[in-house]
């Protein structure tokens, strides 16, 4: 089956003008100024040209908790499993999987399963291995051996550091773990990062500081996020950039009374690119479906909330409508960079001849029009046309 795509401005991220593409299958296979179809190509779906129309890659959300987390309340503050359309509205085609606080009544086999329903439902899915606490949670026995073993397993995460939900681990129990996460990312063909829930503990990245200078674990090894939950911690992530890391932003993080200094993603773009650091240095995921929990001065919970793949791209937009940065630079905090952070660049995170067909359209005001995922649509001018099994 193919799928021809006509007179759309192609980011790719990079803008390369008014184009046509050509699907077949979950690739792409050509991009032209002109496809005219041939007989030879049997069945092929037209989409005419609308008149402002932008296709950018599919977004990539390296942070989700697809199977559900939370918990910090109770067992009634237990968030629910993502459905497809939660994350496919929101322009997403691919995630990355996580535990997070709660690695007791979640577990690594229930993470992989909904993964692989996800992905059986249209979409790509990976995941990490573990969750907050060190020891962490496994499938195999090791996140080496998961790493080598598990087809989707990536990398360890969410390992949390500089939180009083963590399991306060030492340098020495971060170095053994991202010595692991390397070796098994080497040995599996996988990046084997350690993706790190930062807390807005006072120490913040200082652990990692102190691995990357003291050892031979590389700071490409690890991705710190919720960098911009705190100014102390952000001013730790733009020294992490300077080191040549990598930070993950959250979306939909914003000053309120219980974290006074927080940046919204858009001033925390705003802020490196006056530090003059590169955006490329740059990521942003949701924490879709994890709880939010609001904890006072004594780190007593106060409320929890749900977070939504839906603030991933609101919040990108924002910084972008505003002139903060430019589309095709802001659109590769969720796209390409996030693809060579995972490795999966060119396969993710760009439209070019021989990338898997994740693509979504962008009407003249930035707004989602259209999310098309291995080559099918998800949302189509508008209206979902693609649900998950037990979706209504």
């Amino acid at each position: 089956m193919f799928l021809l795509l006509k007179g759309l401005n192609v980011y790719s991220p990079d803008p390369i003008g008014k184009k046509d593409i050509l699907i077949c299958g979950e690739k792409i296979i050509k991009i032209a100024d002109e496809i005219k179809p041939l007989k030879e190509f049997g069945d092929v779906e037209i989409v005419e040209e609308v008149e402002g129309l932008k296709a950018v890659p599919g977004f990539i959300d390296q942070h989700v908790h697809i199977a559900g987390g939370g918990g910090e309340g109770g067992p009634s503050t237990r968030t629910p499993e993502i459905t497809l359309s939660d994350i496919t509205k929101g322009g997403i085609t691919t995630v990355v999987g996580l535990l997070g606080t709660d690695g007791i009544t979640r577990g690594m086999a229930s993470l992989l399963a909904k993964a692989r329903a996800l992905e059986q439902e249209g979409i790509t899915t990976y995941i990490y291995t573990g969750a907050y606490e060190i020891p962490t949670r496994t499938l195999t026995g090791s996140v080496r051996s998961d790493l080598v073993l598990i087809d989707k397993v990536i990398g360890t995460g969410e390992i949390a550091i500089s939180d009083h939900r963590s399991a306060q681990p030492t340098v020495e129990d971060l170095t053994k773990l991202a010595a692991e996460a390397r070796v098994g990312g080497l040995l599996g063909g996988k990046p084997g990062i350690v993706h790190l829930h930062v807390g807005d503990g006072i120490r913040g990245l200082s652990p990692i500081f102190e691995i990357v200078e003291k050892t031979e674990i590389p700071i490409t090894q690890f991705v710190p996020t919720h960098i911009n939950r705190a100014s102390h911690l952000f001013e730790h992530g733009l020294k992490f950039i300077e080191m040549g890391g990598t930070i993950d932003l959250t979306s939909d993080i914003k000053p309120d009374s219980h974290s006074k200094t927080a940046l919204t993603p858009k001033e925390a773009i705003k802020k490196v690119i006056e530090n003059k650091l590169p955006i490329e240095k740059v990521t942003m995921s949701s924490d879709s479906n994890g709880s939010i929990p609001v904890f006072d001065e004594n780190k007593k919970l106060v409320k929890v909330m749900v977070g939504s793949t839906e603030t991933l791209y609101r919040d990108l937009r924002e910084a972008i409508i505003e002139g903060i940065v430019p589309l095709e630079k802001g659109i590769k905090i969720i796209t390409e960079n996030v693809a060579k952070v995972l490795n999966l660049y060119p396969k993710k995170g760009c439209i070019s001849e021989k990338s898997d067909a994740d693509i979504v359209i962008l009407d003249k005001n930035l707004n989602i029009q259209s999310v098309i995922a291995r080559g099918k649509f998800m949302i189509r001018e508008g209206k979902i046309v693609k649900k998950g099994f037990f979706e209504d």
